[in-house]
């Protein structure tokens, strides 16, 4: 198993303080605070350890302060109801005496019922997509020094965009990305694990796209970017160690805001998740 995996799985195993209180830590890599997905995951998995039998289809979560990666953070569940089908719960993040991140989350009982579904985009698998080693030897050193020190520092979620191109260029274009996503590794047959993974991945990129229509990137020093919240469903059962398609677009930015969607594909087009998420996106008055 992988250092990049083995670290992911340690930041996911939260440790058991008290009846419904947990501790989560984060990664000690220079980072000025905390990425969202990581507390995203880790509330998931503080929800989790109170529920038996259900796994969660739903979660809903604002993000009030900036983490501080220096400290552990603390979870804190409520929970709200259990009743035949479905629990609730509710997740406070909490670091220096204050909220930074609150979610709720429902779990639910498996049951059958009506099928539809919207159809997955249709775009080259990721086979047939060069890797991130491949991406590393062509064109890394193409590329702005922050997403050059990004793409080269070992991850554990592998990423394959559908279009590179955009991160070499500064063209505008239609705020719409596919980009296929998995572990670097294998991880253990729990399905409770594989929907925080998606969990922790869904935050990676979302709000990035609502930058392509205007010609700026992820890590541009001159934008000051933040998530507000993010919304997660998930449909169906998937594996966050075999490749799933993130197919995600940006309807609207304003306000100093942006607004992202996101579908999860399983390769045989099972659409497996959906996202939502708006955050900020300010330019800033002196860059960093």
């Amino acid at each position: 198993m992988s250092t990049a995996i083995t670290n992911l799985l340690d930041l996911l195993d939260l440790e058991p303080l008290e009846h419904n209180l947990f501790r989560g830590r984060s990664p000690q890599q220079g980072w000025q605070r905390v990425f969202g997905g990581q507390v995203i995951g880790q509330a998931l998995v503080a929800a989790g350890r109170t529920v038996d039998g259900r796994f969660a289809h739903s979660l809903h979560g604002y993000f009030m302060r900036a983490g501080d990666p220096s400290v552990p953070i603390i979870y804190e569940v409520d929970r709200i109801r259990d009743g035949k089908s479905f629990n609730t719960r509710r997740v406070v993040a909490i670091q220096h005496g204050e909220a930074i991140f609150s979610m709720s989350v429902s779990f639910q009982i498996e049951e059958k019922g009506f099928t539809h579904q919207i159809e997955m985009p249709d775009v080259p698998k990721p086979d047939e997509l060069p890797s991130e080693s491949e991406i590393k030897e062509k064109f890394v050193d193409q590329l702005p020094a922050a997403i050059k020190a990004y793409w080269e520092r070992e991850r554990p979620i592998e990423l394959r965009p559908v279009d590179f191109s955009r991160y070499l260029s500064s063209d505008r274009r239609k705020p719409i990305q596919n980009i296929w996503m998995r572990t670097t590794g294998p991880l253990p047959d729990d399905r409770a694990l594989h929907q925080c993974v998606l969990a922790y991945a869904s935050d990676f990129t979302l709000l990035d796209t609502a930058l392509i229509a205007h010609g700026r990137v992820l890590f541009d020093p001159r934008l000051m970017l933040a998530s507000l919240d993010h919304a997660l469903w998930l449909h169906q059962d998937f594996r966050a160690d075999q490749w799933l398609l993130y197919a995600q677009d940006s309807p609207f930015t304003g306000g100093a805001r942006g607004f992202c969607r996101g579908s999860i594909f399983s390769p045989d087009g099972t659409l497996v998740g959906s996202v939502a998420q708006e955050g900020l996106i300010r330019e800033r008055r002196t860059p960093s």
